[in-house]
């Protein structure tokens, strides 16, 4: 385990310093003076170009970046340059909205993509499996946006069961709060769910067709027993990586979800920072969503080693 860590963290380390680079560039490459957006319409040429060396902006590209990380690993991820408030502080207000939706998508989209899968991986019915199959089909070109779209107008508008905008704390008002975000979190689990189902469906069908389960079924093993300790446990390894990597993008998913639900997390600042090129603030989300993504995959590989005495981690 630990010669695996020492040989994985400089490759993670790598692949945050190149996403915190181009984090950090892009917004700075997009059309448009972000010391105009600081001095204001009525600004002078002179209070612009002050702005711009007061904010490190008359630097090169790679100055600033290092200015920035050395700002950022002493705490200070910089000022908003559209309310003037501390980057942290921003953050902070609105990370618990992203992390409800994050953790409920992460629960459905377990518990659905598992379910599904084992139904169609366990069904003797060709009928049931086609089901299945077809509803897996249909999600995984389903984009979650248009997944949300189509909750709001049907669910939403049309049936009013369920709220479609807005954002109520669970730990204020668990009912309320669990009624909020289960459309928006339920449009972003339901394409990596399809994913994670087809992909148990074909493990536990190759599977069937080992060995050792055909050794069983002539032992005269009970169905149910092949079915759970044999088939089921041996096909779950494929479907825990792909889990992992999937609650890497359900981050990624979230900034289109709460956007198009008016949720009150990260998601909606990071649209109203790029419409607005706060780039203060759309670099530490880019960054930090990248570092959660690479230690979710991280953590993924690692429980995979200690549920499958197989796989060594060398």
């Amino acid at each position: 385990m630990g010669r695996y860590l020492l040989r994985r963290i400089p490759s993670v380390v790598l692949v945050l310093v190149v996403a915190s680079f181009v984090g950090f560039s892009l917004p700075r490459l997009a059309p448009g003076d972000p010391a105009v957006t600081l001095a204001g319409p009525d600004a002078t040429l002179e209070q612009i170009e002050a702005i711009r060396s007061e904010e490190g902006l008359d630097e090169n590209l790679i100055a600033q970046y290092f200015d920035w990380v050395k700002d950022v690993a002493s705490g200070d991820l910089g000022t908003s340059i559209l309310s003037g408030r501390p980057v942290s502080e921003l953050i902070s207000s609105r990370l618990a909205t992203t992390v409800e939706l994050a953790v409920v998508a992460l629960i459905f989209m377990l518990i659905i993509g598992a379910t599904l899968g084992v139904i169609a991986g366990s069904a003797r019915n060709r009928y049931v499996s086609a089901i299945v199959d077809s509803f897996n089909s249909v999600l995984l070109g389903t984009p979650p946006f248009l997944v949300g779209l189509i909750f709001i107008l049907i669910i939403g508008v049309e049936l009013d069961l369920l709220p479609f905008s807005g954002s109520v704390p669970i730990t204020e008002d668990p009912i309320e709060g669990f009624r909020s975000v289960f459309l928006p979190a339920l449009a972003l689990a339901l394409p990596p769910a399809a994913a994670i189902a087809r992909l148990v469906q074909a493990q536990m069908r190759k599977t069937r067709g080992e060995q050792f389960v055909e050794l069983a079924v002539a032992k005269g093993v009970p169905s149910r027993r092949i079915s759970v300790r044999h088939v089921l446990r041996n096909s779950t390894d494929a479907g825990i990586v792909l889990a992992g990597i999937r609650a890497g993008e359900l981050l990624a998913g979230a900034v289109v979800i709460e956007a198009i639900f008016a949720r009150n997390g990260l998601g909606q600042l990071a649209v109203q920072s790029v419409q607005n090129r706060d780039y203060q603030v759309v670099q530490v989300i880019v960054v930090g969503a990248v570092a959660v993504a690479l230690a979710i995959q991280l953590l993924t590989e690692i429980l995979l080693a200690a549920l499958d005495p197989r796989i060594r981690l060398t």
